[in-house]
């Protein structure tokens, strides 16, 4: 069965545009973007179109690829003291001037939209309240919408980034799975593969993930995104696999809508948490 993000975002959209109108929520998203790469402009013209869909306004920050850190981080700590602001994303890539784990990291937590900073990995790792990792939420709200079980079961994770691996093993563990983290330097990549109930592949290795590589009926999650010959592709081998995966993502069409649709999920929990706290 193909796990269609495609439609899951528009339906959790839809909800949420209903939560924010009947609410008459005042949500305002800063997005700045630093430089001028074509994909990062892309993913920010996804992001501006979902809010204005769910009546989140946007404002964006376009700064050229020549600008200092020092103007970055004083533009980060005038929207952190701005309380109509209510989530701030900084793009990544930027360009070799500046330390984006830095300047990502000077973000309110509060505002953190893509739950990068400190403060809230700390709370993930602890397992207590928090704003997830855009991608770790939408992977697992896709698992949810389809019922498939996480509890117990054996999670393998290729790949060990700071974006999905990383935040996404510890949030698994605190779903009360069996997380294994595999990644380029793992020797036997197949022998670990093929125990997994649910295999999550995020390497950007195109069609790394071969038919042989899993065992009958897994769900397989795919996060890679590359290109051949101008095409996007995965990190799973699509064709072969979906013959033997019980559950398995379109790429694209599986993980990457439902990203966007947790920035909208984010924004709204960050918007009814402040209102809670005050």
């Amino acid at each position: 069965m193909i796990l269609d993000g495609k439609t899951l975002k528009q339906k959790i959209l839809d909800e949420n545009k209903k939560i924010i109108n009947d609410n008459n929520y005042k949500i305002k998203l800063a997005i700045i973007l630093v430089g001028n790469n074509e994909a990062s402009k892309i993913y920010i013209r996804n992001k501006e179109l979902a809010c204005n869909y769910v009546g989140i306004e946007v404002d964006k920050y376009l700064l050229d690829e020549e600008t200092k850190e020092e103007y970055l981080i004083e533009l980060i700590n005038k929207l952190n003291s701005d309380n109509k602001i209510t989530g701030i994303i900084l793009q990544s890539p930027v360009p070799s001037q500046i330390d984006f784990n830095k300047c990502s990291g000077l973000i309110n937590a509060k505002k953190d939209v893509d739950g990068f900073t400190k403060e809230n990995i700390y709370n993930l790792y602890l397992g207590v309240d928090t704003i997830l990792p855009c991608t770790v939420k939408g992977i697992i709200k896709l698992l949810e919408e389809y019922k498939i079980k996480i509890s117990g079961e054996n999670v393998v994770i290729v790949g060990r980034g700071n974006i999905v691996g990383h935040p996404l093993s510890l949030a698994m563990l605190n779903k009360d799975a069996t997380v294994t983290i595999a990644h380029s330097k793992t020797n036997n990549l197949k022998d670990i593969t093929k125990k997994a109930d649910i295999l999550i592949s995020a390497t950007g290795i195109p069609h790394l993930i071969k038919e042989d590589m899993i065992k009958e009926n897994a769900t397989i999650i795919d996060v890679g995104v590359a290109k051949i010959d101008g095409k996007i592709v995965g990190d799973v081998d699509f064709l072969n696999v979906s013959k033997k995966a019980k559950y398995i993502t379109p790429n694209p069409g599986g993980v990457g809508p439902m990203t966007v649709a947790m920035i909208i999920d984010n924004l709204i929990f960050m918007y009814e948490r402040g209102i809670k706290n005050g």
